[in-house]
C-alpha cells in the first residue's frame, strides 16, 4: 500500500511558497514521515540554464525556456540518482517547489496554453501531485516583497507579467479542475494561518493512507 504523497506548492514569485515548504516538511518529519524536498528549476545542468536566463545572465526565446523546463522536469522525474520518482519508490514523501502549473502558467503568458500543456503531458501522464498546493497573493504584495529580499529583479518578475501570471494561473487551474487536487490558500494570511490550513489539508491525505 502507498503510504507516501507527492505535494507540488505553486504561486507568483514572494508568494512564501519557500517558507510553507519548511512548515510542512518540519511538521511531516515530526510525525514520523520521511520526507525529501526539492525545487524547479532544479540543480541539475539543465537547470543551471534556466537559472542563468532568469538572472540575465544568457538571453533566450520564451519558446526555448519553455523548452528547457520540459527537459528539466523530466530529469527531475526520471534522474536515477535523485529524482522524484526514484524518491517515491525509496518510501519518501516528495515536496517540490513548483511543478508543470508553474510552466502553464509562466510560458503561457507569451505562448499557446494548449502547446505548453502538450509540452508537459508526458511529466503530467509520468506523475500528477497527490496535492498541487496555490499560495495566492496580489501581484502587488509580490513585487513589495522582491523589492524588499533582492537585490536583482529576475526574469518575468515585473508587475504586469506577475498579474498576467496570477491570471493564468486560476485560468489554468479551472481548466484542470477535473483532473487535479487542488488546495488554493490565501497567502496574505500569517504564515502560522496558511500552514495550518495546509496542514488539515494534508492529514486528511495521510489518513486515507493510513499513516497518521
Amino acid at each position: 500500500m502507498k503510504k507516501n504523497l507527492f505535494i507540488a506548492f505553486e504561486g507568483i514569485d514572494g508568494s512564501g511558497k519557500s517558507t510553507q515548504v519548511k512548515l510542512l516538511t518540519e511538521k511531516l518529519e515530526k510525525a514520523g514521515i520521511k520526507v525529501y524536498t526539492t525545487c524547479e528549476p532544479t540543480d541539475s545542468p539543465i537547470g543551471k540554464i534556466i537559472r542563468d536566463i532568469f538572472s540575465h545572465k544568457v538571453e533566450a526565446d520564451h519558446r526555448t525556456i519553455a523548452g528547457l523546463f520540459v527537459a528539466d522536469r523530466l530529469d527531475h522525474l526520471l534522474n536515477k540518482t535523485n529524482g522524484i520518482l526514484k524518491k517515491l519508490e525509496e518510501g519518501y514523501t516528495v515536496i517540490t517547489d513548483r511543478y508543470y502549473f508553474s510552466s502553464y502558467a509562466y510560458q503561457s503568458t507569451h505562448m499557446d496554453l494548449d502547446w505548453v500543456i502538450k509540452a508537459n503531458s508526458l511529466s503530467a501522464n509520468l506523475l500528477r501531485p497527490d496535492l498541487n498546493i496555490y499560495i495566492d497573493i496580489s501581484p502587488e504584495l509580490s513585487i513589495e516583497r522582491l523589492n524588499k529580499g533582492r537585490n536583482t529583479i529576475e526574469l518575468y518578475e515585473t508587475l504586469e507579467n506577475l498579474q498576467n501570471v496570477r491570471n493564468k494561473y486560476f485560468e489554468v487551474m479551472d481548466l484542470l479542475k477535473n483532473e487535479e487536487k487542488v488546495l488554493i490558500t490565501n497567502g496574505d494570511n500569517s504564515p502560522e494561518i496558511i500552514s495550518n490550513e495546509i496542514w488539515s489539508k494534508i492529514v486528511n491525505q495521510f489518513e486515507d493512507l493510513k499513516v497518521i
